[in-house]
Parts: structure tokens; sequence; C-alpha cells
């Protein structure tokens, strides 16, 4: 695993040959344990169940129910969970890294290394958004443009960042002039990176009887208070199954990882493969549109978890198609995305 020094530089330098660049690119990702054991995973869960836009409960009530209940009982059986993908590092963590270094290949390439830095930073753990904000500023960048790594809007997690950000520079006198992407549900490449997937995948593996389209769920209640992500979680699945040109009985949108007994948005995705398996579907491919890269959620959860209970109802084969990770198509989305802002 990178030193947390590394890990606080992100994947560029601002160092280079010929001057201190001007602007600071960060792209930012929801964050990983730093270890798949249970000490590191304690303190994960603390940082990220704490932020009250992912949770939003009374306070007083949500501190004896963390601290009582999930920091006791958790750890343990997730940490296994993490184990069992981790390769070298956790996989969001390698995966987001390796994507800033193509950004800046190819912002350079196009002309902007002279003045333009790209890192890579969490919302919770490391490397740590939190630290790296002041420490740019603290190196002369001018100008900070963040980059949420989350396709669709919501409170919890693109607002998430934008307070991260907002209470760090409350701290500071000189600001930097600030910049940040609210989302890409519908970007032409974005769309176009995730229909060459399917059909990579499709064209190696055959098309599956249907397409599944499996995003990151949330209580239904931040939704009815005015959470716009189910609306564009529906955008990005209508314009994936318009570019595939998939019929409407060949595709279905659901949402996964719900959490606690109250209701999340629905269809669920677990309880929509089992029903797809007591019908004796012979094949199904599950795609993550609302994951950029892969992590715990799709790699154990879809891949393993929701595969297990597709069969076990009766289902044949259930295949996960990849996130984009730091494919090429994915680092040129991140570089068009970042490129008009950098003036």
């Amino acid at each position: 695993m990178a030193t947390e020094s590394q890990q606080v530089a992100g994947a560029a330098r601002a160092d280079h040959e010929g001057g201190v660049p001007t602007t600071a690119c960060i792209l930012v990702n929801l964050g990983t344990p730093d270890a798949p054991d249970a000490k590191s995973v304690r303190r994960y869960l603390r940082e990220f169940l704490s932020d009250t836009r992912v949770i939003e409960v009374p306070r007083l009530i949500w501190w004896f129910v963390l601290r009582l209940f999930i920091l006791t009982r958790r750890p343990a059986p997730v940490s296994r969970l993490y184990a069992a993908i981790w390769d070298g590092d956790s996989p969001i963590r390698t995966y987001t890294l390796s994507l800033a270094d193509k950004v800046a290949k190819l912002l350079r390439e196009r002309g902007h290394g002279d003045r333009v830095s790209v890192h890579a930073a969490m919302t919770y753990g490391n490397p740590s958004l939190r630290k790296l904000l002041p420490e740019l500023v603290e190196r002369g960048y001018t100008e900070v443009i963040v980059l949420p790594m989350y396709p669709q809007y919501s409170a919890t997690t693109t607002a998430a960042v934008f307070d991260q950000c907002a209470r760090e520079f409350a701290r500071m006198r000189d600001l930097p002039a600030f910049q940040m992407l609210r989302e890409y549900a519908t970007h032409p490449g974005y769309i176009a990176a995730l229909a060459a997937s399917v059909r990579e995948h499709r064209a190696r593996h055959g098309a599956a009887k249907r397409l599944l389209m499996s995003f990151h769920g949330i209580p239904q209640d931040y939704a009815d208070r005015g959470d716009p992500y189910p609306d564009a979680c529906a955008r990005t699945a209508h314009a994936l199954a318009k570019a595939l040109e998939l019929r409407e009985d060949e595709w279905a949108m659901t949402f996964q990882s719900r959490f606690g007994p109250r209701a999340w948005l629905q269809p669920y995705t677990d309880e929509t493969l089992a029903e797809w398996g007591r019908s004796g579907l012979e094949s199904v491919d599950v795609v993550c549109p609302g994951f950029s890269v892969d992590c715990l959620e799709t790699l154990e959860e879809i891949a393993g978890e929701n595969r297990d209970i597709f069969v076990a109802a009766g289902g044949g084969e259930l295949r996960y198609i990849a996130a984009l990770n730091d494919s090429d198509a994915h680092a040129a989305l991140y570089a068009d995305l970042l490129e008009p802002r950098l003036g």
C-alpha cells in the first residue's frame, strides 16, 4: 500500500521542472480502509458513518447506535469481505490513483502540463481530501477544480465532497479559485464508455438474456425530501439502454447496498435477481453504472453475494461487467470533463 505521504500527494506531483502549476485538479472518490483488518475498518466506518450527509438521523440517537452496535459488530465481518478483494491494496484506491495518473498524462499531452496537476483523494480514509486541500494551498496553487467520481449527483456523495471542501476553505484566509463538477449522468463520453464496455463484454462472452443496471441505493425518505439521485440514475439507465439499442424487456434498473430496516430506493437488486432466478432465467449480465471504479459493493456484493442469490433461486449464469476503472476511455472522459474548466 502507498505510504501516507504518497497518498496525500495523489497521483501527480506539483513540483515539476519549470515551476509549480497554478491549477490542481482533484479526482475524489468515496474512500476505503487503510488495510483489510478490523481496526482499519472500524476507523473508516466511524469517519464515513459520522457524516450527517450519509446518515440523516438525530445525532444523539445515532451516536449510541454507531458506537454501541455498528462499530462493535460490523468491523470484523466487513474486514473479511475487504480481505477477499484486497490485492496489495484496496481496488478503489488502486484504480483511483491510476486514473489520476492517466488523466494527468492526457492533460499534459493536450498542452496543459506546465500549469496543471492532477491528484486523487478520498472523502473518507486515505488519500485524504481533508489533508490534501490545505497542502495544495500551502504549495501555492491558486485554483482548485474538484471532480467527484459520482456520475449521478446525490447529497449523500457529491454534496459530502462539497461540505468537506467548504470546511477546509473556511479555515483559510487566502482562498484559491474553486470549481466543482456536479454530475455527468448523461455525458456523451460517459454513456459511450459504458456502452463500449458492455459491447466488449458481450463480444467475449456472448449476450446474456437480460442486462441489469444496478445502482447504489439511498434511503427512500432522502429522495422524498428532494435528493434528485433516483432521477439521475434513471437518466443514465435509459441513455445506456438507448445506446445499446435494448428493448424494454431486455434490461432493468435496480438499487443495491441497502442498510438498516427502513425502505430504500426500489426495486432492490437482490430481490430482483432472486425473482429472476425463480423464473428460471438462463443468464444475466450486471453492470453498475453508478460506480466509477470497482470496490466492495461491486466485487463482493454483486459478483459474489448477488450471484449466489441468483443461482440459489434457480437462475443460470450471472456475469458482472467490470466498472470503467482506469481504462483509457474513462481517463479520456475525465480529461474531457476537466479541460473546459482549465481556462
